[in-house]
């Protein structure tokens, strides 16, 4: 029985042994340097050779070591993801979870892995760029849906680890943006052509991108010589059900309700919606409604939802690029600041009443 598991042993370890590139080079016939050079694609080797060398690594099993490669190229090919929001709903904020699989998208075709960048590993508390340092990661792609300004990502945005911004502008750093200047402004405009004058607006936590929501919001109206209700326009909070149907029901019981309210986003409207039907009301036909984001979930509501649907793939991508080139060192002067358009989409969520 002893000889038994001694020689299963044996013959595991021999199975799971580390293929090196010197064992690749020897079944080959070519020189260790060739197979590196093959390995990582330099012109200086044939293309007949890199296709030897590579196939009879896949062959052999090679899988090469990432600290190694870490030391000779002053690389992990890790890249660190913070997101830092006040519902701490994590990957299942609908609108990031989006924008997060671009990024993860475009850093995988490029070869990186990806790390959740926090406070609290293995017990152990740390600020944001001390976990940075931590991981090795090459640079790190800050999307706080909340709060920039906060003391531990000031502090890792001032630090020398690459970074990209996503729906913020500052610091010195690549940003990645959505267009909410453009994206509240076409959703207004079409309500308005609906013929609605009384449009109330639900708005998200204060942030930069809510202000920007805001402004958008208040400027369209008084393009269009619609008057602005400030009762209309109530804080509430982002991808929070809950908040938005105790507004909801607010806004709907006021002297001078509105005919049209604008959701913080497509998942918050849930709460609207839910709102408006304990009070006997339904959608469109007693009161219309529009969203933000243009989440999956908006498409299989009864009715449709009208609302504006970020580009979030493309966002993530980008941001992806951004943060590479970055690292790579290929971008020369001024940081770029991206802005990436999304697309209305009418639904049927808003009734035309006239105009």
């Amino acid at each position: 029985m002893k000889r038994c598991i001694a020689s299963a042993c044996e013959s595991f370890c021999e199975e799971y042994v580390m293929v090196s590139i010197k064992d690749i080079a020897s079944a080959c016939g070519v020189s260790i340097a060739t197979v590196s050079k093959a390995l990582n694609d330099h012109s200086d080797v044939s293309g007949s050779t890199k296709a030897l060398v590579r196939d009879t690594a896949k062959k052999m099993g090679y899988l090469p070591n990432s600290q190694a490669r870490a030391l000779k190229t002053n690389r992990t090919y890790n890249l660190g993801v913070l997101f830092v929001e006040r519902a701490s709903r994590g990957l299942t904020h609908s609108h990031f979870s989006a924008v997060l699989n671009g990024f993860k998208n475009e850093a995988e075709a490029n070869g990186y892995d990806i790390t959740f960048i926090n406070r609290n590993t293995g017990g152990n508390t740390m600020t944001y760029y001390e976990h940075c340092m931590f991981r090795g990661v090459d640079g790190v792609a800050v999307a706080c849906v909340d709060d920039f300004e906060d003391e531990g990502v000031t502090e890792l945005l001032n630090s020398s680890v690459p970074a990209v911004t996503i729906d913020y502008v500052g610091r010195g750093r690549p940003a990645v943006l959505s267009d909410n200047a453009q994206g509240m402004r076409a959703l207004t405009e079409y309500i308005c052509g609906m013929g609605h004058k009384r449009i109330a607006y639900i708005c998200g936590d204060d942030s930069k991108v809510t202000s920007i929501r805001i402004e958008s919001f208040c400027n369209t109206l008084k393009s269009l010589g619609i008057r602005l209700n400030s009762d209309h326009i109530v804080r509430g909070k982002y991808q929070d059900p809950e908040t938005t149907e105790k507004l909801t029901k607010e806004l709907v019981t006021l002297k001078e309700p509105p005919t049209c309210i604008i959701m913080p986003d497509d998942f918050s409207a849930l709460g609207g919606i839910t709102a408006l039907e304990k009070l006997g009301m339904s959608v469109p036909e007693d009161i219309s409604i529009a969203g933000y984001d243009g989440i999956t979930l908006s498409r299989f509501l009864h009715p449709r939802l009208t609302t504006y649907q970020q580009d979030t793939e493309k966002i993530g991508a980008e941001a992806a690029r951004q943060l590479i080139a970055m690292i790579r060192k290929e971008i020369p002067g001024e940081p770029p600041v991206v802005t990436v358009s999304g697309n209305l989409i009418k639904g049927s969520s808003v009734k035309y009443i006239g105009g």
